[in-house]
Formats: structure tokens, C-alpha cells, sequence
């Protein structure tokens, strides 16, 4: 089986702990880095808190193969993710040259406090600028750090999104027209006969004419179709009403 590149994915925010904001970013990320061919092991959400964001990038940092942030790294007192990391592995909060550099020649505002805490990140971070950028996008190791505003995610990301590409999932869905309890057996037989593959089983509400999805995904597009055939086969034929 082709090997599965990790990731992990760190929401920082009180506003999405209390409710305030809705989170789009987890999802987001999520949903692009399976269609690059990356397995998201974990999302983790937590507060504007240096120790707890050190603690928990560290640990994401040594366990996944790519970390994404996002949150906090704006300028105001909440906005201490930049500090977190920094605290997490060690390092000093060093002014990044290029970071000024960019503001001062693109941005029409004065280099006040405010803007320069924007230029303070984790000694040995990387910077990446395109144009079109109001912020570059800034990189610390195997993590990289986002803002919270899913907008500016949504562009910064499709910048550098190929960096990640790997082996394609493929995904292939069952559409069933019965209870979940009715098919678990057999599913769970089929699961147990074929590693290379994760099965997903999924209850819908509302549709006239399924009330199961049965998702298979698997990096070996032989092995997807193999155990998609077997359980097809195990399955009555009167309750599949098609496949996608």
C-alpha cells in the first residue's frame, strides 16, 4: 500500500469554544488535504493560551507529518499563537526582516506596536509571499500557521496546497435502502477481511430513497474495488439502489 502521509489540524479560539464563532476552518482544511491524498489524524480546538497552544503543537508537531493552525496570529492581546509556538519548542520570538519588509512596502498604515507584534515569529521560521497577499504565509518546522479568518485561509492555502499532494484516496459510496442494525454483520465481516481499506457506515435522514451510506477508501485502487465487489456480493441485492 502506498504510504499515507498524516496531519493534524489545531483550532485556536476562544470565540469557537464559547460558541461565538462557528468553526469553517477545520472543515475546510480537512476536506482539502484528503483530496491532496493526506490522512487528517486529528483536530484539536483550544484557546488563546500560550501554554496550551505550545503544549499541543509540539505534541501535534512530533506526531503528524504536516500541522496546520489557525487563529490568533493577529495583533491584537488574544492573538498569541505565534507566541505559543515559540514557547512550545524553545525558541525566542525574533522579528522577521521580510515580515517588515513586506509591510512596509505594501501596506499604507505606520509601523505602530500593533503591526510590529505582527512581524514576531518563532526564531527559524520560514516566510512565504505572493503577491495579492496582505500577510505572508508563515512557517515554523513541519507547521504551518494560518489565520482565522476562513477567507484569507482559503486563499494562502491554494497557494501552496501542491506541497502536500500525495497518492490519491480513491473513495468509491453505497447507497442502501435499510437499517443500519441490518447490515452491520455483514459489513463488519468485510472490514475484517480487508486492512487496506477503511469503510465508513453512515445513517441518513429524509431521503425517499437510501437511509444508509457505506463510503470505502483505500490508497490501492485494486484493493477499493476488491472489497467493494465482495460486499456487494454479500449484500441482499434488493436494498442497493446505487453506487457513486
Amino acid at each position: 500500500m502506498n504510504t499515507v502521509i498524516t496531519a493534524g489540524i489545531i483550532i485556536i479560539g476562544n470565540e469557537i469554544l464559547s460558541g461565538k464563532v462557528r468553526d469553517a476552518n477545520s472543515f475546510y482544511l480537512a476536506s482539502q488535504l484528503r483530496e491532496l491524498g493526506v490522512d487528517v489524524k486529528r483536530i484539536s480546538v483550544i484557546p488563546d493560551e500560550i501554554e496550551i497552544i505550545g503544549d499541543e503543537v509540539l505534541r501535534f508537531s512530533e506526531t503528524y507529518d504536516h500541522v496546520f493552525t489557525a487563529g490568533g496570529i493577529g495583533p491584537t492581546h488574544d492573538d498569541v499563537t505565534m507566541a505559543g509556538i515559540a514557547h512550545g519548542f524553545g525558541v525566542p520570538l525574533k522579528e522577521h526582516p521580510e515580515i517588515k519588509e513586506i509591510f512596509n512596502e505594501k501596506i499604507d498604515l505606520a509601523l505602530n506596536s500593533a503591526l510590529m507584534k505582527m512581524t514576531q515569529v518563532p526564531e527559524g521560521s520560514k516566510v512565504e509571499y505572493r503577491e495579492g497577499m496582505r500577510f505572508p504565509i508563515v512557517s515554523f518546522r513541519n507547521i504551518y500557521i494560518f489565520p482565522g479568518i476562513p477567507e484569507y485561509i482559503i486563499k494562502k492555502f491554494a497557494f501552496i496546497k501542491e506541497k502536500f499532494r500525495s497518492s490519491a484516496f480513491y473513495l468509491k459510496r453505497l447507497y442502501l435502502n435499510c437499517h443500519e442494525s441490518g447490515i452491520a454483520h455483514t459489513l463488519n465481516n468485510i472490514v475484517s477481511k480487508y486492512n487496506n481499506v477503511i469503510f465508513g457506515s453512515y445513517p441518513v435522514l429524509g431521503q425517499p430513497d437510501f437511509r444508509v451510506i457505506i463510503t470505502a477508501e483505500s490508497k490501492s485502487e485494486e484493493d477499493l474495488n476488491d472489497a467493494l465487489s465482495a460486499l456487494v456480493k454479500a449484500l441482499p441485492g434488493d436494498i442497493i439502489t446505487r453506487t457513486r
